[in-house]
């Protein structure tokens, strides 16, 4: 063989087995990324992170309504949706750091993550019980958890010798007015009045700043109250056309009727940015959103119609605060 061919094969062997080695690598990095262990989630500064954004509605890229409020190494969860568990290794939390979990209200959208985030926490592994908070409901919810997943759950503690205590659930009911003192966060409950089940919004402070939680679309002056001044509103804003505007775009229903209804459970986003305006929050962090058809720039112009402070829009696994 002609030396030039030779060195040029040789060049070219080495760059292919380069190429193969590169994608190696990459893919061993890209699994690392999904099945490595995480380092506890530790922070000097007080921080919010939306673990899951989107709502009940199947969205591969938003998983479950779910916000995560942390200080030092306190973790506390506001509501824990489909895929949390997902949603935590996104934000880089590992599953058995966050101790409570602070519930908006016992609608299914806000709670179905709460086995998955107890008992796949438990494998890591949680070595005492996770404490959930909520409105009157909770407790039936998760006592009836607990006895669905108990014979399972021995099995498992015994099979494997995971930390008894580490599978359990402790709930309280709490009301308005409820206050607590974690660490350095101090957390506050507010009664939203007008819904169709007992409702509470969620304020968390520390270092003279103030963080606002919440998800429902029903007591609005209460809300903007107990928001008032905040350093951020994370609160829904839902997509919600009447029948008429979805006339013609493909994406007509069987039963339009339930839009309608539906605007009973949410706040829309022509609503959320009088909300934050009458609040006078200096940023809005909008969640539990639905799939598209609107895109960022569609949401922040339509808010912003009536709130003229801050509008973040974030993906999973994103900081809002600082």
């Amino acid at each position: 063989m002609d030396g030039r061919l030779f060195f040029l094969a040789l060049v070219i062997s080495i760059l292919v087995l380069a190429w193969i080695g590169a994608g190696v690598l990459w893919r061993a990095a890209d699994m690392a990324e999904i099945v490595a262990p995480i380092d506890p989630f530790v922070t000097n500064e007080f921080q919010v992170i939306t673990v899951g954004t989107g709502v009940e509605y199947e969205n591969p890229r938003r998983h479950g309504p779910s916000t995560a409020i942390a200080l030092g190494e306190d973790v506390i969860l506001v509501d824990a949706g489909r895929g949390v568990a997902e949603g935590l290794r996104t934000a880089k939390i590992p599953l058995d750091q966050p101790s409570l979990v602070v519930i908006t209200n016992v609608l299914p959208l806000n709670t179905m993550g709460l086995d998955d985030l107890l008992f796949t926490g438990w494998l890591v592994p949680r070595e005492a019980p996770l404490r959930i908070l909520g409105p009157p409901g909770t407790q039936a919810l998760v006592e009836s958890l607990s006895a669905a997943h108990a014979t399972g759950r021995d099995a498992l503690q015994r099979a494997l010798g995971l930390p008894p205590e580490g599978g359990r659930l402790l709930v309280e009911e709490v009301e308005d007015g409820f206050v607590e003192e974690i660490g350095g966060l101090r957390l506050e409950a507010r009664a939203l009045p007008g819904g169709p089940l007992p409702t509470l919004a969620w304020r968390f402070s520390a270092r003279d700043h103030r963080i606002v939680v919440s998800g429902s679309g029903w007591g609005h002056d209460t809300l903007a109250s107990f928001a008032g001044g905040a350093d951020v509103l994370v609160h829904e804003a839902a997509y919600l056309p009447s029948v008429s505007e979805l006339e013609g775009t493909g994406s007509e229903v069987d039963n339009p009727e339930r839009i309608e209804l539906e605007k009973a459970f949410h706040t829309s986003i022509e609503e959320v940015g009088q909300l934050a305006s009458d609040a006078q929050v200096d940023r809005l962090v909008l969640v539990r959103l639905r799939p598209p058809p609107l895109f960022d720039l569609q949401f922040r112009s339509i808010v912003a119609n009536d709130f003229k402070g801050e509008i973040l829009i974030p993906e999973d696994g994103d900081v809002v605060f600082p």
